[in-house]
């Protein structure tokens, strides 16, 4: 079921850029609004950008996918309008389900312009269990898309700003709108292979995670999100990149001088008791236990962050393998935990 362009635009306080926009992107800017047939629950209006080429191809091409898609790690579409406004120009728009943490971009890089949580962004900071939450999330709405959903799906965009947090800070993957479908059962896993060869296909996603593939891509995004460093930063220059950066520290030994600053504060608490009592020694034994753990979980997701962002495509693997493998180290983790 449809909804018109003027209960969007009442939901959105007129598109108010100043009270509702929480995300601009190429093809669409995103509102906060309230329904009137449902005023308990906030929605995100993604208002589409007509006049930018290939908005309109874009549009098609994600409300296809989220059509076809039905994932608890997918973003939910509620529906979507196709009209004019009220000059008779065509609007189009996609109306999702509100991620009430928003992006898992302005978590790892938040900033004074960010908007969506004001009151929280002096205390954000996502801890390693969390992270490797939001790792196996985002592994796992992709192993859907490309083996389990209708017809296979390839993202083509995965990235921070594409992945969307809850209120219990579930990812949920977002913006289908140059995402690829893959129709012939017969050769799907040839294709899939296919999107991981960048020499075969057509340049897609954004700078510094264009894609040969999404397992590529999610590789890119695991090494950001444990480094806390964008693949675009400044320190990536004269032939270094994320990737090499990390692969020169991906050893236990050397992985925290990789890490994200608030990972380092986690790993370093509770360094600096000075009372010496048998009590006290048990427990810091304990803590060396799980720090030294600790160590071993960010090497090794780091070293899977390396594998699936290599540049040869015979050194990565389908999403299955993915979500194996970054469910071992979280398990890992969580054994050490109990």
């Amino acid at each position: 079921m449809g909804i018109s362009y003027n209960e969007l635009l009442k939901a959105t306080n007129g598109f108010n850029d100043s009270t509702n926009l929480i995300g601009k992107g190429s093809f669409g800017s995103v509102y906060r609004g309230i329904l009137q047939q449902d005023e308990s629950k906030p929605v995100a209006v993604k208002v589409i950008h007509l006049k930018q080429r290939g908005a309109t191809a874009s549009f098609m091409a994600e409300c296809d996918a989220l059509r076809r898609a039905r994932h608890r790690n997918l973003l939910k579409i509620i529906t979507c309008c196709s009209s004019t406004d009220f000059h008779g120009n065509p609007f189009k728009a996609l109306v999702f389900e509100f991620m009430a943490n928003g992006s898992l971009e302005n978590w790892l890089h938040p900033t004074a312009g960010d908007t969506s949580n004001d009151d929280q962004l002096h205390e954000r900071n996502l801890n390693l269990e969390t992270r490797l939450d939001i790792a196996v999330d985002v592994a796992s709405a992709l192993n859907y898309l490309h083996h389990d959903s209708e017809s296979p799906i390839v993202h083509c965009d995965v990235k921070p700003s594409n992945v969307l947090l809850d209120e219990d800070l579930t990812a949920h993957v977002g913006d289908f709108g140059l995402a690829k479908f893959l129709f012939n059962p017969s050769s799907i896993s040839r294709q899939l292979n296919a999107q991981e060869d960048a020499s075969s296909i057509a340049v897609k996603g954004s700078i510094g995670y264009v894609s040969p593939g999404d397992a590529y891509s999610y590789g890119i995004l695991l090494l950001e999100m444990f480094t806390g460093k964008r693949p675009t930063d400044d320190m990536f220059k004269d032939g270094l990149n994320i990737h090499n950066f990390c692969k020169m520290h991906e050893l236990t030994e050397r992985v925290e001088e990789a890490i994200d600053s608030y990972l380092s504060l986690e790993l370093r608490e509770d360094h600096n008791d000075t009372e010496v009592t048998k009590s006290n020694m048990l427990r810091n034994e304990g803590r060396n236990i799980h720090k030294d753990t600790m160590r071993q979980v960010l090497a090794s997701i780091i070293q899977i962050g390396v594998k699936f962002s290599s540049d040869l495509p015979s050194d990565r693997c389908n999403m299955s393998q993915v979500v194996v493998d970054v469910q071992a180290v979280k398990n890992q983790f969580l054994s050490v935990m109990l």
